[in-house]
Order: C-alpha cells, then sequence, then structure tokens
C-alpha cells in the first residue's frame, strides 16, 4: 500500500516528523518499505505562464521564451523543452532557487540571456518524468509558489501489509492505527448523504446469495466528463502509484484509496434495462477494460444488464474488473456509480485464473468492510457533483441482511491481559487504545465488553484484541523476563524410533536430506499416478503448487533430476515429511501422515581406488532400507509390486508383519523419459510411524552355550521369493532358531530352466544346555519338511 504523507496527515493531526511516523508505522506492524521525498527546498519555485516562443539563434533545440511570473514585468528564460509553447502554465525557478542540487543564476546560454529554468517534474523531485516540461493546469494561479500550490513537500510512503490487516488498504484505515499510536484522533469523515433531485435509478437484483449481500448504485445524469481532475486530487493519486486517467476514473480510485471500498463507473447510456448480480453462465465471454477477451464458467460472478428483455449482458466482472463496452469515456454524460460488497470466498482466485491482478480483486480477496458501499457511493457522487456538475438520482440499495456479519461483544479481561502480555497497563490507556481504534468498549467488572468496528473483521477473540493493544502499547515496553513455573520434560519413547535417528542413520550411509513444498503441480502428481485423492488448495500461492502432494517421491526425485542435470554423477537424497489425502467423508479433515522416501542414481560407492566402479542397484538401496528397519529391530517382507510409476519386475511392496507399509524398487522407464533422467533412478517410499515402531527393549541372558549351524541348498522355482522360504524355515524351527541367512543363489548347469538353487544357513542355539546332534537334525528334518511342502522345493544334491 502506497499512499501521500500529506494526505495521511489530514485525517489524523499529530506534530510526529516524517521519521518518527515512518518508525511510528513499523513499530505498530505496518512495516515501512520505502519513503520517497517529494518537493523539498522549492523556494523561489512559482507557477509561471509562457507568453511568447521563439527559435534560438545560435541553437535549433533550444527556445527564448518570455515568461510572466507574476511580477509584473515578462522574464526571458531559454528551454530545450519540447514541449514548451505559448500559453503552457508550468514551474518556474526563479535566480536564486535552488532546484535539484543546482542553484540558478542569471547566465547566457549560447550567447542569449536566460533569468531562471522552466522545469520538469523529475527536475522538481515529484515524479520520475524527465520528458518535458511539467504542464499545469490553466486555471493555476500565476506567481503562486510551486511548493503551496501542489502542497509540498510531501513525502510518497509504501508499507507492507500482512493479509489479516485488510483494513489499511486505505489511508483512513492506516489513520486509525496512527492515532492510536501517536496519541491523537482520527478527524470525523463527512459522510452526509447527497440530496436526490432527480428520480432517474436503476433496479438491482442480487441472484448470487451470501457471496454478494450487498450493492448500492447511483446515476449522476448531466456530467461534464471533460472536466479535470482537481490537482489535488491528481497529486494525492499519482504520490500513492496512481497515474491519473480521467476525471470520472479518478474519483473511483480516489475513494477507493482514501476509503478501501473498490468501486466502478459505468457509462449509464450502455446499460439497458435493470442491473442483476449473478453466477456467469458456462462458456459466456466478457471484454475487459484492458482490451482482453475472457471466458467465464459459474465460479465468476458478474454484473449484468437487460437489454430489453434479451438475455442478460455480462457488463463487468465482478470484484475484478469492469467491462470495455459499457466503459466510461469523454463523451459520458450519465453515469452510473456502483460500489458493493463481494465476500472473500468469491473473489479468492478468480484473479489468477484469468492471469489478472487488479487493485479491486486485492482488495476483496482480503475483505472490504460490508457498511462502506453506501458511504463510498454519497462521497463518490458529491466529489462528482461538485467538481464535474450533474443531476444526482436517489441511491438504490440492494441487500440481503441475513448474510452480512453482525457485531458481537468480546469480553476483555484485564487479568487476561496482564498474564499474556506479562505487563500491566492502566484501565485509562486501555480504554484510550480502544477507542482511539474506533472500538466500542464498555466497562464491565472483569474488564471491558468490546465491540469491533465492520471493517475489523481480524478481530474476533479475546486474544486479538490484546494483539491490538501490544502492538499499539508498544512491544518495545513489554518487559523481556524469563518464564518462571516449572517445566515438564518429556523423555522420547522407547517403543518407535525417532525421525531424528532415521536421518542420522541415512547421513551415516551417505544420503543428503532434501525438503520439499508440501503443496505441487496437479500435472506432476498425474505424471506418477499419484493424483487419486489429491486435496486442493483452496487459495494457492500459483496455479503450479495448487494441490497438496500425495507421495514424497515426485518432489524427492525432482531434486535428484535438478543435480543430475548439474553433473552429479551420484546422487543420494531422503526426505520425512507429510503427506496428504481427501477425507473420506465431506466435511473431515484430509488424512496427514509421516512417510519416509529416498532415491538413488549413479555409482554404488563414492569414486576411489580401493573398490571397482559399480553402479548401483536394487539391493544397494534395500539394504539401506533394511539398516533403517533393523533400528526398530523390524524384518521386512518384500512381494512383487504392481505400481504405475514402478519397473515391472524389479521392484516392491514391502511388507511389515503382514501389512503393507511402502514400495521399493526402479522407476518405469517411461516415467524416467518423461522425467528426463538418462541413469536408472532406485527409490523406496514407506509409512515412517509402522515402519519405526519397536518392541520396549528388554535384557536378556547371554547363552553360554556354543551354536550350531547346518546349510541347506534347495532347488525352487524361479518365483519362488527367499522371504517366504526364509518365513516358512523360521515358523518350522521353533524356538531353537536364532537366525537364517541366504548365502548363495545360483541358477545355470544341473539346475532346470525356470528354477533356482537357494542356499541357506540356519543358526541354532539353546540358552540353557548344548544341542544334540539329534535335536539339530529334528529341526533341520522339520524345515526340510515344511519347505518342501510349502513351495515345492527339492534338496540339491
Amino acid at each position: 500500500m502506497k499512499f501521500s504523507e500529506n494526505w495521511l496527515r489530514s485525517h489524523v493531526p499529530t506534530q510526529a516528523t516524517r521519521d518518527e511516523l515512518s518508525a511510528t508505522l513499523t513499530a505498530i506492524g505496518l512495516e515501512v518499505e520505502e519513503v520517497t521525498a517529494l518537493g523539498d527546498g522549492l523556494a523561489n519555485v512559482v507557477v509561471a505562464r509562457i507568453v511568447e516562443c521563439a527559435r534560438h539563434p545560435e541553437a535549433d533545440r533550444l527556445q527564448v521564451c518570455q515568461v510572466d511570473a507574476g511580477r509584473g514585468e515578462l522574464l526571458q528564460i531559454v528551454c530545450g523543452a519540447p514541449n514548451a509553447r505559448p500559453g503552457l502554465i508550468a514551474p518556474l525557478a526563479m535566480v536564486g532557487a535552488n532546484v535539484g542540487g543546482i542553484a540558478i543564476k542569471a547566465a547566457k546560454l549560447r550567447g542569449v540571456e536566460s533569468n531562471g529554468m522552466l522545469c520538469s517534474a523529475k527536475e522538481l523531485g515529484v515524479d520520475a518524468d524527465a520528458s518535458g516540461l511539467l504542464e499545469l493546469p490553466a486555471n493555476a494561479p500565476v506567481g503562486t509558489p510551486v511548493a503551496d500550490y501542489l502542497q509540498l513537500p510531501d513525502a510518497s510512503i509504501e508499507i507492507k501489509l500482512t493479509p489479516n490487516r485488510a483494513d489499511c488498504f486505505s489511508v483512513r484505515g492506516i489513520a486509525y492505527d496512527v492515532a492510536a499510536s501517536l496519541g491523537s484522533e482520527v478527524k470525523p469523515f463527512d459522510a452526509a448523504p447527497v440530496p436526490a433531485q432527480s428520480a432517474v435509478a436503476l433496479a438491482v437484483e442480487l441472484e448470487a446469495g451470501a457471496r454478494v449481500p450487498r450493492f448500492v448504485g447511483r446515476v449522476i445524469e448531466g456530467v461534464d466528463a471533460t472536466a479535470p481532475s482537481p490537482v489535488w486530487m491528481a497529486e494525492r493519486l499519482r504520490r500513492s502509484g496512481v497515474r491519473p486517467i480521467s476525471f470520472l476514473v479518478d474519483v473511483t480510485q480516489y475513494v477507493m484509496l482514501e476509503l478501501g471500498q473498490p468501486m466502478h463507473a459505468f457509462d449509464k447510456d450502455s446499460l439497458e434495462g435493470g442491473i442483476a448480480v449473478r453466477p456467469a453462465h458456462a462458456d459466456e465471454t466478457l471484454a475487459l477494460l484492458d482490451g482482453r477477451t475472457v471466458t467465464l464458467d459459474d465460479d465468476f460472478l458478474v454484473v449484468s444488464d437487460d437489454r430489453g428483455g434479451r438475455a442478460a449482458r455480462a457488463v463487468a466482472l465482478g470484484g475484478i474488473m469492469g467491462g470495455l463496452d459499457t466503459r466510461v469515456t469523454d463523451a459520458t454524460r450519465n453515469v452510473f456509480l456502483e460500489a458493493a460488497h463481494w465476500i472473500p470466498s468469491a473473489i479468492i482466485g478468480r484473479s489468477r485464473k484469468l492471469g489478472l491482478h487488479t487493485d479491486a480483486g486485492h482488495r476483496f480477496e482480503r475483505g472490504v468492510d460490508p457498511e462502506l458501499p453506501r458511504i463510498a457511493v454519497e462521497y463518490a457522487t458529491r466529489l462528482i457533483v461538485e467538481i464535474a456538475g450533474g443531476v444526482p438520482g436517489p441511491t438504490t440499495e440492494a441487500v440481503l441482511p441475513e448474510h452480512l456479519p453482525r457485531p458481537t461483544a468480546i469480553l476483555l479481561r484485564r487479568a487476561r491481559v496482564a498474564r499474556v502480555l506479562g505487563v500491566e497497563i492502566p484501565d485509562a490507556e486501555i480504554e484510550r487504545i480502544l477507542r482511539a481504534l474506533g472500538l466500542q468498549a464498555a466497562a464491565v467488572a472483569e474488564g471491558w465488553s468490546v465491540v469491533a468496528p465492520s471493517r475489523r473483521f481480524d478481530i474476533a477473540i479475546e486474544e486479538d484484541l490484546i494483539e491490538e493493544l501490544a502492538r499499539i502499547h508498544g512491544y518495545d515496553r513489554v518487559p523481556t523476563t524469563l518464564p518462571g513455573g516449572a517445566t515438564r520434560i518429556a523423555s522420547p519413547s522407547e517403543t518407535r524410533v525417532e525421525p531424528g535417528e532415521v536421518r542420522r542413520q541415512l547421513a551415516a550411509r551417505d544420503y543428503f536430506e532434501t525438503v520439499n513444498f508440501a503443496f505441487v503441480d496437479a500435472k506432476w502428481l498425474a505424471l506418477w499416478g499419484a493424483a487419486e485423492g489429491a486435496v486442493p488448495l483452496a487459495n494457492p500461492l500459483s496455479a503450479e503448487l495448487a494441490i497438496m502432494r500425495t507421495g514424497l517421491l515426485p518432489g524427492v526425485v525432482a531434486a535428484l533430476q535438478r543435480n543430475a542435470a548439474r553433473q552429479a554423477g551420484r546422487v543420494r537424497l531422503f526426505e520425512i515429511g507429510n503427506v496428504f489425502q481427501a477425507p473420506a467423508q465431506a466435511g473431515e479433515a484430509p488424512v496427514e501422515s509421516l512417510r519416509l522416501a529416498a532415491a538413488i542414481t549413479g555409482d554404488a560407492v563414492a569414486e576411489q581406488w580401493g573398490v571397482p566402479s559399480r553402479k548401483a542397484d536394487f539391493h544397494d538401496l534395500k539394504g539401506d532400507l533394511e539398516s533403517v528397519a533393523a533400528l526398530a529391530g523390524a524384518v521386512l517382507e518384500f512381494r512383487p509390486s504392481r505400481a504405475a510409476h514402478a519397473h515391472p519386475g524389479r521392484s516392491a511392496d514391502v511388507y511389515r508383519d503382514g501389512t503393507c507399509i511402502g514400495w521399493i524398487g526402479q522407476l518405469h522407464p517411461r516415467l524416467q523419459r518423461a522425467l528426463d533422467l538418462d541413469a536408472d533412478v532406485f527409490a523406496f517410499e514407506l509409512e515412517l510411524v509402522p515402519l519405526s515402531a519397536r518392541a520396549l527393549p528388554r535384557a536378556t541372558e547371554l547363552s553360554r552355550y556354543p551354536s550350531v549351524r547346518r546349510d541347506l541348498a534347495f532347488v525352487v522355482a524361479e518365483e519362488v521369493s527367499w522371504a517366504a522360504l526364509a518365513a516358512t524355515a523360521r515358523d518350522a524351527a521353533g524356538p531353537l532358531l536364532r537366525d537364517v541367512q541366504l548365502f548363495d543363489r545360483y541358477v545355470g548347469q544341473g539346475v532346470e530352466s525356470g528354477q533356482k538353487s537357494l542356499a541357506m544357513g540356519l543358526i541354532l542355539q539353546d540358552n540353557s544346555r548344548t544341542l544334540t546332534e539329534v535335536e539339530v537334525a529334528q529341526v533341520v528334518a522339520a524345515v526340510v519338511a515344511a519347505i518342501e511342502a510349502a513351495h515345492g522345493a527339492k534338496i540339491r544334491g
């Protein structure tokens, strides 16, 4: 929000200097980003009129001007501005003035005497325009000091607003905060209605329900649209970052900046019938003021006329921009003013959907005072009638009171204020702050019953009021003290592996952690086949970040791809974060879960002289995952996967205790090509909570007796997995089995096609005695029988 310092001071009288005002704004949460001084040091610069112009005898680009400066005689000025001409009113720096660091003296330019300098806006320090002389209105009084005429010196102040302070998108809204902080009061605003002088009005119908609960309009006939904007209005607009266009347009901009209510002026003669506010029709088109024609759907709201009984025609895009066909021009004689209350949810995201950004849409997205439309229309009417003439009709208001917010009282307890802020604020000071901010406060036993004004819809609970007191009283006046009282020390649970342990384990295995946005592009998830159940954002930062992620792998692999594209040959990344799924029933919160994902590509180990170079494969990644599972004492089972992003035959679903908790494998070649990945990528993604759950650690006695190992080799079908064989062996061996290990896999000569040989080692041990050969043989026989029966295996001779 950018505004003129003098404009602000016209609403709140204060003796604070410019620096003090800027510091105050920042201190109360309205951070000042830039202060641009305008028109300092303009002594001896006056309004002057060029009477005659003649070509310089020695320079084609210079003119010798005779200038009336109101001193009774003409001054001769040599000027090179392209727009210098007889009759032009422009600023003149007299001899003795100092403009832009240049001391003005009587001088000869190419042999011709010059007694001063006609000035551009840049030379005066009021604008960046240096293309020619600053042209002042024809009625500007000659001889008047320019500083007085342009209300200088001034400053253009730009502040950065947080989304909750939509009320400060206006000079008057800022004035309340400044008045409260500097011990002043905002001047009363003259919002007296302008009496109707005719009966001409347009009927208004609201057909969008709660999305537009109030619409105010007024017809003004016989307006002189060619009337110039007054200097004070044009300068305030310019110093607020708005370029003056024409009077009727400038009035709506001026009211918006001063009060915060966007409004629009229609050429009344271009409208037919009454006015309706309704949802747009599917594929309805509208030509906007910026020249673009947009295609709408029923998610947009429009203002339409009746066109004499034919299909209603959209004449403005609700809350965003007016239509081209009904705009005001210099030929306009009859005006229809409108100001409406569009609720934020009806406007949020619509501008971005069309690639637009307007001041009106920016304000309505954050919220505008629902009581402002009538005040804004009355104020604009008064300005138009006073400056451009015209006959106003009655003010027409359509309202749905059941959809307008109702003021509610909030209990502010003095004990609560002291407890939250840690400082005692006197009752008189609290009441002064509340009153200066425009809040109504009635004393009660515990403190005050406070009703916030309609413009402060960010104040809803007691803590909001306490925040206002802290802002205005001064954060610097809140003492810095250490917190007191007992603190509870929470020890980590031994029944789960903390995410920090997982991070350290993967970092120890040469992984780097990556952190990605939780919101992603819908097209991105669709590429992975992971768009089902995605949760859309109500107010996305951009179209590319419009939904919440359903998985971590897309982000991790995207980070891997960026590294690979920058000649990183060996990349190993992981991420721990939340993913989101749409709820099973409407109205419920999205389902949120914590996951672990990792991806690798390139060499298995970093380049070195002691180990031959080889590419990482599925088993390297599987070993890393099992090292993480070992932290929780988990035994994982791997079954063939059919995931859309998985390489057939090189991927597996990961199970723990019979429950699928994730996926591991190589990315599908089709997906790798779509992601522009040249090398093979292996990855996994698992639910972290079931992976990290572990039994409560218990100390057990180490056996003093020796273990016994028996090796067995089975010939089984190729599709039988080692995990299935190991599970059968564990079940059959019973409590004497300490471990089962796969130490060989063989296919080739001596093994039939479609078969494979798997060799396992059984480690047997008892805590109370040495096992006998008979006991060992019984266990081995039980394992052999069980594997033969369950998997059709044969002992390899």
